[in-house]
């Protein structure tokens, strides 16, 4: 505790505007995180908890920009923003529950920090790889302006994480489409031991905005008052004319990165010059010159604190440790969706696959009138493979979105849009530009209703493929990514009907879907559609032919090469097309393996890490007495994708199919 009244000259407070009740009011929301953070450095010494990310010398920054926000605004902070918490009035045991691992944390003991939401006080945590943050801010933003509201966003981030990709994305789309979002950047000197000086070569971060034709402000982050007064009058102005705005606070970090990384790569004079800028010293020595804060009221509401963050950490202590069961685990990787099937009409219309695609589309966008498509060229010009054409004109800009080109930034969009309540449709131009959006496929939408029950209610559909010589950049059939990953579903048709209905299915589900759409079969394969809208369950595969020999287990456009070759040859065989690969409807599998003793499982995709050696490896384990013969995988040759037709056909495995039957017949 200061006992002079000294203010180094580098803080300068104006209290316009301010009253004596205000500025004690931001005193107290600045001394809390203060107090919180010296006792879990205290506990952390102690080994009660295990990680700490210290904000010290920065809390002016997440209370000051908080407290100058309404309490309907989101909020999505980072790892050094425990002020956004204790300002929007977070219960301080389940902040305490949630870093010890206990039950009554927000995560239920799956994950630690602040990779958590509360989304009763409209914050909305990090995940560790920090930028997709900001793209989920723009889809918040996006649901205030469709719902009509005034509700602004607000995201954080540290000056490293303006390096990465997910910055210039958001900050595009933003700008693009002005959002109303703040983009508050932490500049704090350092990304663990980089310095700013190797993160970025403007002078400011704040400078990258004009990149953007983005405004921008530049604000002393030590300083409280600065913080909230800015922050107050940007926030109503951005209200009124929506727009995104880019905040950088000057600020620094007094201890490591974690800590126990240290601090010693820190010059010591630089510390030394920081630590006389410390936002809670200074202001509460302006307090004190001001005859507003006495030592004794000081003293009264620090201990009052020290009482609330004991009494609560006595709770958190004292509650016993997270338990669950299997069972529980499971059912808690994906939302439970409740919809009764929807059986289509009578009447039908051959059409082709990707007619029945955009007629599902279509009554999907008609059913759910708050549901938004984004995707690259999808809106005037009806996408590249049309299956959007017309749409801009029956259901406006606002639901059918034209992005810049960055799938990872869209894909945090929809997120956040999932996040208000609304659903989205992505169109990945190519299944094979998916790589530019994986990581918030995998560690963001994957994870979130396990991690926080938070799910994503997004469908991502992904033309792929081979057979149109498209080379190796536009055919990869990469199922295999995604069903790998728990969370996610993953939906492949063979047929217009099945397209259309499990593309409605995949839409009403509340889970983050990946749709496979077979580029080769879009024009080529035609079927009686109903014209109404219904829908398809998951998990349960079509047996297109049945015999007594073989069981041939496959999807998409290998369904066709299968009913080809067993009809051609006469061969006495169980076509399997599995329409679903998570969940996968083993007991199918497993009754056909079981007749025939015999399994082919046949896929686009190349062989090894494909979702035929699972299949194989579950038909091993649960079918092994039943088989005559060893299983047999048959996919693409180990290389990428060639371009020239007759390289490509010798790529894919339809030519190899009926000897490989053969060859497993004659076992």
């Amino acid at each position: 505790m200061r006992t002079d009244n000294t203010i180094p000259n580098s803080i300068i407070f104006n209290r316009s505007h301010f009253t004596d009740i205000e500025l004690l009011e931001l005193y107290k929301a600045l001394i809390k995180p203060r107090l919180i953070e010296e006792k879990m450095l205290i506990l952390l010494r102690q080994g009660k908890i295990s990680k700490w990310f210290s904000g010290i010398g920065q809390e002016a920054i997440s209370v000051g920009v908080t407290t100058a926000l309404k309490d309907d605004d989101y909020v999505l902070p980072m790892h050094r923003n425990l002020g956004v918490l204790t300002s929007r009035k977070v219960p301080l045991y389940k902040l305490f529950s949630q870093w010890q691992g206990k039950k009554s944390g927000f995560t239920k003991g799956r994950d630690r920090s602040f990779h958590f939401g509360v989304k009763e006080h409209k914050i909305i945590g990090m995940i560790s790889h920090l930028g997709p943050q900001l793209g989920v801010a723009n889809g918040i933003a996006l649901a205030n302006m469709l719902k009509k509201n005034t509700g602004i966003a607000v995201v954080f981030s540290g000056d490293g994480g303006t390096s990465e990709g997910d910055f210039h994305e958001a900050l595009n789309v933003a700008a693009v489409w002005d959002l109303p979002v703040l983009f508050c950047v932490e500049n704090n000197g350092y990304g663990l031991s980089t310095p700013s000086s190797q993160q970025f070569k403007c002078e400011n971060i704040a400078d990258k905005g004009i990149g953007y034709g983005m405004e921008s402000h530049i604000i002393d982050g030590n300083n409280i008052l600065e913080v909230y007064a800015k922050v107050n009058k940007i926030a109503e102005d951005v209200r009124k004319n929506p727009r995104p705005v880019l905040l950088e606070f000057k600020t620094f970090r007094m201890r490591g990165h974690e800590e126990a990384s240290g601090t010693k790569y820190v010059p010591k004079e630089l510390l030394n010059e920081w630590s006389l800028k410390d936002p809670v010293e200074n202001f509460t020595a302006f307090l004190q010159k001001e005859k507003i804060l006495t030592l004794e009221n000081e003293l009264q509401i620090k201990n009052e604190f020290t009482k609330e963050i004991n009494e609560h950490l006595k709770m958190a202590f004292n509650e016993e440790e997270t338990s669950s069961t299997i069972e529980k685990e499971l059912a808690d990787v994906y939302k439970k969706t409740i919809y009764t099937e929807t059986k289509p009409q009578v009447k039908t219309t051959n059409i082709r696959f990707i007619d029945a695609i955009s007629q599902g589309l279509k009554q999907s966008m008609e059913r759910f009138g708050d549901m938004v498509i984004m995707g690259q060229d999808i809106a005037e010009y009806g996408g590249v493979f049309k299956i959007t054409e017309g749409f801009l004109e029956k259901f406006g800009a606002d639901r059918v979105r034209n992005t810049p080109i960055c799938e990872s930034g869209i894909i945090e969009v929809a997120y956040g849009l999932s996040i208000c309540g609304l659903k989205s449709v992505v169109e990945l131009q190519f299944s094979d530009f998916v790589t530019s959006g994986f990581n918030p496929i995998i560690n963001l939408l994957a994870k979130s209703y396990y991690r926080w029950n938070q799910n994503s209610d997004i469908v991502l559909r992904m033309p792929c493929g081979a057979g149109v010589g498209a080379g190796p950049f536009h055919s990869q059939t990469n199922e295999a990514w995604f069903t790998k990953t728990p969370g996610l579903k993953v939906v492949y048709p063979a047929f217009p009907y099945d397209a259309k209905g499990l593309l409605a299915t995949s839409i009403e589900d509340e889970n983050p879907v990946l749709f496979f759409e077979h580029k080769a079969l879009y024009r080529s394969v035609y079927q009686e559609v109903p014209d109404s809208y219904y829908t398809i369950p998951f998990g349960e595969a079509a047996v297109l032919n049945e015999g007594n020999d073989i069981s041939i287990i496959t999807y998409g456009a290998g369904v066709h090469w299968a009913l080809n070759e067993v009809e051609k040859h006469q061969i006495s065989a169980d076509i399997i097309d599995l329409r679903t690969l998570q969940p996968l409807d083993t007991e199918t599998i497993y009754n056909s393996v079981k007749k025939t003793g015999r399994a082919l499982i046949l896929q686009e995709d190349t062989i090894f890490g494909g979702i035929a050696s699972d299949i194989s490896a579950l038909i091993t384990e649960n079918c092994f007495k039943y088989l005559d013969a060893p299983i047999k995988r048959v996919g693409s040759l180990e290389t990428p994708i060639p371009f020239a037709k007759n390289l490509e056909d010798m790529f894919l495995p339809k030519n190899r199919l009926y000897a490989e039957i053969i060859e497993l017949l004659n076992y």
